[in-house]
């Protein structure tokens, strides 16, 4: 029950960045578009950069995020098809990504940081990188495949510097190479510039938004998939693991679960936003999924996850 409420707590703030990205587009008239145009191409490299070179690289643990992105692909997938079942619009390619990711950033690592402390932290930026680079390639194609032709989403992918500062800082690191005390500062500045500005994208993706844009099928798929198969393809995966692979350890199935619990991504509302998907129908539900995980966060960290991942 501690571990409940101060979960329940430290999360709140994130709420209040909410708020004030409601305000800013509401009262203040504030676009979210340059923004999420901010978020994609400046800082959210910044942070896949950065995360990868602080974390401890082996080539077991560097096949983390590719794991993660196969289950990331898979998931996105199997909801394009029950999306064009069900819309048979463009809806349907927004969907695949919205399940195919998830708040692995904004809410996984304060998330993480409570949970594993300092010296798990780059493992989870590991696991939490197949989420990255599913929403900076594979999902960004399928989204924008609702819009765009094969070729244009496949320059538009490749477009993306993500996938470029995942790769340069992969080799920097396992060649020995460092970052450099000098930047620490500047890192710690463009994470919390990170967390602030994609939970106020969030805002103002609800801002202008009207009651009849609450997709309701849309957001209940969003949330079978986000909060039930997530969750249920990463235990059984951990499960194989253990039992025949035995690739990882306890720590590395504690961050896997930790990125399949987490809300519906930020960063999908700033991909529908730049790609003009439906953006305050994925805005409302992402927000009313980070809603949810308020609470199944740290129930699912407090209760479920010691049940299947016993301290040892």
């Amino acid at each position: 029950m501690a571990l409940f409420v101060s979960l329940f707590l430290k999360l709140l703030p994130l709420y209040l960045m909410i708020g004030l990205g409601y305000v800013s587009g509401r009262v203040l008239q504030v676009g979210g578009q340059h923004l999420a145009s901010l978020m994609l191409y400046i800082i959210t490299p910044v942070i896949v950069f950065s995360g990868v070179m602080s974390a401890p690289l082996s080539l077991s643990v560097l096949s983390l995020p590719f794991w993660v992105w196969g289950i990331s692909i898979l998931i996105s997938l199997i909801f394009l098809q029950l999306g064009k079942a069900r819309f048979r619009d463009s809806r349907a390619n927004i969907l695949a990504l919205a399940v195919g990711t998830g708040n692995t950033g904004y809410f996984g690592i304060p998330v993480a940081l409570i949970l594993f402390g300092d010296q798990v932290l780059g493992l989870y930026v590991l696991c939490m990188l197949g989420t990255t680079l599913h929403e900076n390639s594979v999902g960004f194609y399928l989204a924008a495949k609702g819009r765009y032709s094969a070729r244009e989403c496949l320059l538009r992918v490749f477009k993306l510097p993500s996938l470029y500062a995942f790769l340069i800082a992969a080799a920097i690191n396992m060649s020995g190479g460092a970052l450099p005390d000098l930047l620490q500062p500047f890192v710690q500045q463009m994470r919390g510039a990170y967390t602030v500005l994609g939970m106020m994208i969030i805002g103002m993706g609800v801002a202008g938004m009207r009651a009849r844009e609450i997709g309701g099928v849309f957001t209940a798929l969003a949330f079978s998939g986000k909060f039930l198969l997530w969750p249920v393809l990463i235990l059984i995966f951990c499960g194989i693991d253990s039992v025949l692979l035995h690739l990882f350890n306890q720590p590395v199935y504690l961050c896997l679960f930790l990125v399949a619990i987490t809300p519906v991504a930020g960063n999908t509302v700033v991909i529908a936003t730049l790609l003009n998907l439906y953006p305050r129908m994925v805005a409302s539900t992402a927000l009313l999924s980070t809603f949810f995980a308020l609470f199944y966060i740290p129930l699912m960290t407090g209760w479920v996850m010691p049940v299947f991942f016993p301290a040892k």
